[in-house]
């Protein structure tokens, strides 16, 4: 895959995992996602490995960051999107899915999934639509896995 660095008003957003900080992606899921606290590091970082990912940088500094987990084919899972929250309200995120979501590869794919709780109006941007057959779809779920039992996300 094409590696894509952009500068975006004083941010570089980048494919480019060598320029990435997995400790600092997860500190913000360990500590501030809703999705994923108090996960271990070394699973962050399997995922990290795992993925596609990108991230917003700036002054040297990890304040973003999403995945998509892919067969690079005809799938994907859109995970783990954040923007630190005294970055927010810049258009960082919108840039960073723009980027993600246009490349080529990625327009090919049939399907691109994502679970969200309150983002729904930027994902909608995009093309994003509750799911059409949802009765379909089934999942095994395990919302405490990680130990963190008074903040589970159902």
């Amino acid at each position: 895959m094409k590696i894509i660095t952009v500068e975006h008003e004083g941010y570089i957003i980048t494919t480019d995992k060598t320029q990435l900080q997995p400790k600092a992606v997860h500190k913000w899921l360990s500590e501030e996602s809703y999705w994923s606290k108090n996960i271990p590091y070394e699973l962050v970082k399997r995922a990290f490995d795992n993925s596609y990912c990108i991230g917003i940088l700036k002054d040297g500094r990890q304040l973003g960051y999403g995945r998509l987990i892919t067969d690079y084919t005809t799938f994907a899972y859109l995970a783990d999107v954040y923007v630190e929250e005294e970055h927010r309200g810049q258009g960082l995120s919108r840039k960073m899915m723009e980027l993600l979501l246009e490349q080529a590869w990625v327009k090919g794919l049939r399907k691109v999934m994502l679970a969200t709780l309150d983002a729904h109006g930027l994902y909608a941007k995009f093309g994003f639509t509750p799911m059409i057959i949802s009765e379909r779809y089934m999942e095994i779920s395990r919302p405490i896995i990680y130990g963190d039992k008074q903040n589970a996300c159902k």
